[in-house]
């Protein structure tokens, strides 16, 4: 079985609150690749309410925050032939840049599906487009800008 990408960022860069396996008290967010999209799936609890029965805008973010710089490190790690088989990749990304558009109302209690593609990879700088959506509705769009650690 496949590893998510945030389970194999190395121990000391692993802390992040939205996907850091090392944040017990964070959302623990997994991103996947499959093929040439990414995808992580996250049914908030119901303390992330905006308006009864929608999910907060600053959680969507952070979700689309969280599967952006996983996705960007994949895309690197294909792009540079590392495997991501292994036990630890060496890559790393933060955000740079995030812009999100809400298209509809993300409702609560239901499963989010976070998908993301890879627009461009200019040196250290990767942009990766993303979906999240709900009951095959989509609730919000983003772009990510995420710029590669140095080693």
């Amino acid at each position: 079985m496949k590893k998510p990408i945030q389970d194999l960022y190395p121990e000391n860069l692993a802390h992040c609150y939205g996907c850091g396996k090392n944040n017990t008290q964070g959302h623990q967010l997994k991103t996947y690749l499959e093929g040439e999209e990414t995808i992580s799936r996250f049914t908030p609890d119901l303390k992330y309410t905006a308006i009864p029965g929608s999910v907060y805008g600053g959680l969507i973010a952070s979700l689309l925050d969280c599967h952006g710089t996983a996705s960007a490190a994949a895309f690197a790690c294909v792009a540079e032939g590392i495997s991501l088989e292994q036990a630890q990749i060496p890559v790393r990304c933060v955000t740079g840049n995030l812009n999100v558009n809400f298209k509809a109302m993300t409702p609560q209690g239901k499963e989010l599906v976070i998908m993301g593609k890879l627009k461009h990879i200019e040196g250290r700088k990767i942009t990766v487009e993303m979906t999240l959506s709900a009951d095959n509705v989509v609730c919000a769009t983003g772009e990510i800008l995420a710029i590669k650690l140095r080693e």
